[in-house]
């Protein structure tokens, strides 16, 4: 029997309207859709997005992921949740991973498709892209992110305030995702480059109870929402 074919799906940062075209194409043809999930809950917001586009009587099943940095226990659910993703592809049915934003830039599709690639180089995968967050949050808040001879950079905030630090003098903007755990860490850090208030702090992006901060004074210290990115231009229009 001929394998099934897995498309790795990006459905934007979260506005239901910025699912692309050709996405929902892919996600009317599929027999299985594949959702990460937290392993203490089966929510998925990605999975909210792609609901009205389902053929009906299509499952939706969640893949459990263990939200920790030990490598041995994530390695463990990629491989449980590879096969499973497998079991349908061997069967014959096509099926999509979903994920917001894109499936190639700081999501779990990727370890499944490597794990996937290793173990099944006979599976055939394909991959949709989707808009990132920092493009909708840049849209949201008017701020351009790179123009003329420009650099801009992507980097994530799970290291805290020395990442920005290690490339902000080679940037000339700087999207920095994941900002929740080191939300603090990361404040001290552009209040020590001067940074802080030409800053834009972005939470819940085309969701209810969308924030947009122009300007983080010293001493915003509260968390903010998961889903929050902060863009950083040290040229241009602050």
């Amino acid at each position: 029997m001929k394998n099934g074919t897995l498309y790795g799906v990006g459905v934007g940062p979260g506005d239901p309207g910025l699912i692309t075209l050709k996405a929902t194409k892919i996600l009317k043809q599929v027999a299985v859709i594949f959702a990460a999930a937290s392993t203490k809950n089966n929510y998925s917001l990605a999975a909210e997005i792609v609901s009205p586009h389902l053929k009906e009587g299509v499952p939706v099943e969640p893949l459990g992921f263990p939200m920790t940095r030990d490598k041995k226990r994530l390695a463990t659910a990629w491989e449980k949740n590879g096969r499973i993703v497998v079991e349908t592809l061997k069967k014959g049915k096509d099926a999509a991973f979903i994920t917001l934003g894109d499936p190639l830039i700081y999501s779990t599709f990727g370890y499944i498709m490597r794990t996937i690639q290793k173990t099944y180089p006979d599976i055939p995968i394909k991959i949709i892209p989707g808009i990132t967050s920092y493009q909708a949050c840049a849209a949201a808040a008017g701020q351009i992110l790179a123009e003329a001879e420009e650099s801009f950079a992507v980097i994530s905030g799970a290291l805290g305030g020395e990442r920005l630090k290690q490339v902000v003098d080679h940037m000339d903007c700087v999207a920095m995702l994941k900002v929740y755990h080191k939300h603090t860490e990361i404040m001290d850090a552009l209040n020590e480059l001067g940074l802080a208030s030409g800053s834009i702090l972005i939470s819940r992006c085309g969701l209810d109870g969308e924030v947009i901060l122009q300007g983080l004074k010293r001493g915003c210290n509260t968390p903010p929402p998961y889903l929050s990115l902060v863009l950083i231009k040290k040229t241009g229009r602050l």
